[in-house]
Protein backbone atom coordinates (compact mmCIF):
# COMPACT_ATOMS: atom_id res chain seq x y z
CA UNK A 1 0.00 0.00 0.00
CA UNK A 2 2.20 3.21 -1.45
CA UNK A 3 2.25 6.93 -0.33
CA UNK A 4 -0.56 8.75 -2.03
CA UNK A 5 0.83 11.51 -5.03
CA UNK A 6 -0.36 14.91 -3.65
CA UNK A 7 -2.49 14.87 -7.05
CA UNK A 8 -5.31 12.15 -4.73
CA UNK A 9 -6.38 14.62 -2.29
CA UNK A 10 -7.13 18.09 -2.38
CA UNK A 11 -3.96 20.72 -1.11
CA UNK A 12 -6.11 20.81 2.53
CA UNK A 13 -5.31 17.30 3.14
CA UNK A 14 -1.65 17.45 2.67
CA UNK A 15 -1.18 18.61 6.27
CA UNK A 16 -2.62 15.10 7.37
CA UNK A 17 -0.42 13.27 4.71
CA UNK A 18 2.49 14.86 5.63
CA UNK A 19 2.58 13.64 9.24
CA UNK A 20 2.19 10.37 8.12
CA UNK A 21 5.74 9.22 7.68
CA UNK A 22 5.86 5.95 6.42
CA UNK A 23 5.01 4.94 2.81
CA UNK A 24 3.33 1.94 3.72
CA UNK A 25 -0.55 2.35 4.83
CA UNK A 26 -0.22 -1.18 6.63
CA UNK A 27 2.90 0.34 9.00
CA UNK A 28 1.60 3.24 9.43
CA UNK A 29 -1.66 2.24 10.71
CA UNK A 30 0.39 -0.53 12.79
CA UNK A 31 2.79 2.11 14.58
CA UNK A 32 0.55 5.40 15.11
CA UNK A 33 -2.35 3.92 16.10
CA UNK A 34 0.03 1.87 19.22
CA UNK A 35 1.38 5.46 19.44
CA UNK A 36 -2.30 6.82 19.75
CA UNK A 37 -3.63 3.84 22.18
CA UNK A 38 -0.48 4.80 24.53
CA UNK A 39 -0.87 8.09 24.65
CA UNK A 40 -4.72 8.42 25.59
CA UNK A 41 -4.41 5.92 28.21
CA UNK A 42 -1.76 8.83 29.99
CA UNK A 43 -4.26 11.58 29.74
CA UNK A 44 -4.85 12.99 33.22
CA UNK A 45 -8.39 12.54 34.59
CA UNK A 46 -8.45 16.01 35.62
CA UNK A 47 -7.43 17.32 32.32
CA UNK A 48 -10.04 15.09 29.95
CA UNK A 49 -13.16 18.13 30.64
CA UNK A 50 -10.45 20.84 29.99
CA UNK A 51 -10.11 23.76 27.03
CA UNK A 52 -7.53 25.27 26.53
CA UNK A 53 -9.52 28.73 25.38
CA UNK A 54 -12.58 29.96 25.72
CA UNK A 55 -15.02 28.04 22.56
CA UNK A 56 -12.11 25.64 21.79
CA UNK A 57 -12.84 22.05 22.45
CA UNK A 58 -12.13 20.34 26.08
CA UNK A 59 -9.63 16.68 25.59
CA UNK A 60 -12.86 14.90 25.33
CA UNK A 61 -14.31 16.23 22.38
CA UNK A 62 -11.64 16.43 20.27
CA UNK A 63 -10.92 12.60 20.95
CA UNK A 64 -14.57 12.64 19.91
CA UNK A 65 -13.70 14.75 17.16
CA UNK A 66 -11.02 11.47 16.07
CA UNK A 67 -13.75 9.28 16.42
CA UNK A 68 -15.90 10.74 14.34
CA UNK A 69 -13.65 11.97 11.65
CA UNK A 70 -12.75 8.35 11.34
CA UNK A 71 -15.96 6.72 10.98
CA UNK A 72 -16.73 9.45 8.00
CA UNK A 73 -13.06 8.78 6.47
CA UNK A 74 -13.59 5.34 6.09
CA UNK A 75 -17.45 5.47 4.46
CA UNK A 76 -15.71 7.83 2.03
CA UNK A 77 -12.97 5.22 1.51
CA UNK A 78 -15.87 2.24 1.42
CA UNK A 79 -17.88 4.14 -1.02
CA UNK A 80 -15.03 4.55 -3.25
CA UNK A 81 -13.42 1.29 -3.34
CA UNK A 82 -17.03 -0.09 -4.45
CA UNK A 83 -17.17 2.69 -7.09
CA UNK A 84 -20.58 4.02 -5.67
CA UNK A 85 -20.71 7.20 -8.39
CA UNK A 86 -22.16 9.26 -5.90
CA UNK A 87 -20.30 12.25 -4.37
CA UNK A 88 -20.18 12.33 -0.52
CA UNK A 89 -20.72 15.71 1.33
CA UNK A 90 -18.42 17.16 3.56
CA UNK A 91 -19.20 17.39 7.54
CA UNK A 92 -19.02 20.13 10.09
CA UNK A 93 -17.06 19.02 12.73
CA UNK A 94 -18.27 22.02 14.99
CA UNK A 95 -21.99 20.75 14.67
CA UNK A 96 -21.26 17.39 15.61
CA UNK A 97 -18.77 18.00 18.37
CA UNK A 98 -21.60 20.68 19.51
CA UNK A 99 -24.39 17.60 19.58
CA UNK A 100 -21.78 14.92 20.76
CA UNK A 101 -22.69 14.72 24.43
CA UNK A 102 -19.20 14.02 25.71
CA UNK A 103 -19.93 14.89 29.23
CA UNK A 104 -21.96 12.02 29.69
CA UNK A 105 -19.38 9.38 28.49
CA UNK A 106 -16.66 7.51 30.26
CA UNK A 107 -12.95 8.15 29.04
CA UNK A 108 -12.22 4.64 29.01
CA UNK A 109 -15.47 3.86 26.92
CA UNK A 110 -14.47 6.41 24.58
CA UNK A 111 -10.69 4.77 23.98
CA UNK A 112 -12.25 1.98 23.55
CA UNK A 113 -14.18 3.01 20.90
CA UNK A 114 -11.51 4.68 18.99
CA UNK A 115 -9.44 1.75 19.03
CA UNK A 116 -12.15 -0.84 17.50
CA UNK A 117 -13.06 1.89 15.38
CA UNK A 118 -9.42 1.98 14.41
CA UNK A 119 -8.93 -1.41 14.15
CA UNK A 120 -11.86 -1.92 11.55
CA UNK A 121 -10.51 0.60 9.33
CA UNK A 122 -7.36 -1.17 9.61
CA UNK A 123 -8.36 -4.26 8.69
CA UNK A 124 -10.49 -2.88 6.22
CA UNK A 125 -7.35 -0.86 3.85
CA UNK A 126 -5.67 -4.18 4.47
CA UNK A 127 -8.38 -6.19 2.63
CA UNK A 128 -7.48 -3.86 -0.49
CA UNK A 129 -5.62 -4.15 -3.11
CA UNK A 130 -4.10 -1.94 -5.30
CA UNK A 131 -6.71 -1.09 -7.97
CA UNK A 132 -9.02 -0.57 -5.11
CA UNK A 133 -6.89 1.57 -3.06
CA UNK A 134 -6.74 4.07 -6.45
CA UNK A 135 -10.15 4.67 -7.02
CA UNK A 136 -11.50 7.91 -6.17
CA UNK A 137 -14.49 9.92 -5.61
CA UNK A 138 -15.67 13.15 -4.68
CA UNK A 139 -15.84 13.98 -0.86
CA UNK A 140 -16.42 18.13 0.29
CA UNK A 141 -16.55 18.73 -3.83
CA UNK A 142 -13.26 17.59 -4.00
CA UNK A 143 -11.42 14.12 -5.50
CA UNK A 144 -9.57 12.00 -3.10
CA UNK A 145 -8.61 8.58 -3.59
CA UNK A 146 -9.12 5.98 -1.44
CA UNK A 147 -4.82 5.40 -0.57
CA UNK A 148 -4.96 8.87 0.24
CA UNK A 149 -8.45 8.40 2.94
CA UNK A 150 -5.89 5.92 4.20
CA UNK A 151 -3.10 8.48 5.09
CA UNK A 152 -5.39 11.30 5.88
CA UNK A 153 -7.52 9.33 8.56
CA UNK A 154 -3.98 8.61 10.70
CA UNK A 155 -2.48 11.92 10.07
CA UNK A 156 -5.29 13.56 11.06
CA UNK A 157 -5.09 11.36 14.72
CA UNK A 158 -1.80 12.21 14.53
CA UNK A 159 -2.53 16.19 13.79
CA UNK A 160 -5.07 16.03 17.11
CA UNK A 161 -2.68 14.54 19.13
CA UNK A 162 -0.35 16.75 18.96
CA UNK A 163 -2.59 19.50 19.20
CA UNK A 164 -3.33 18.05 22.66
CA UNK A 165 -0.01 17.76 23.99
CA UNK A 166 1.03 21.46 23.14
CA UNK A 167 -2.05 23.11 24.13
CA UNK A 168 -3.66 20.73 26.87
CA UNK A 169 -1.11 19.10 28.63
Amino acid sequence: MSRPANTEYAAFYETYVRKVSEDDLTAAFRKHTANLLTFLTTVPAQRRDYAYAPGKWTIKQVLQHMIDAERVFAYRALNFARKDPNALPGFDENEFAEVARVDHREWNDMVEEFQFVRNASDLFFRSLNEEELARTGVASGKPVSVRALGFIMIGHAIHHTEVVKERYL
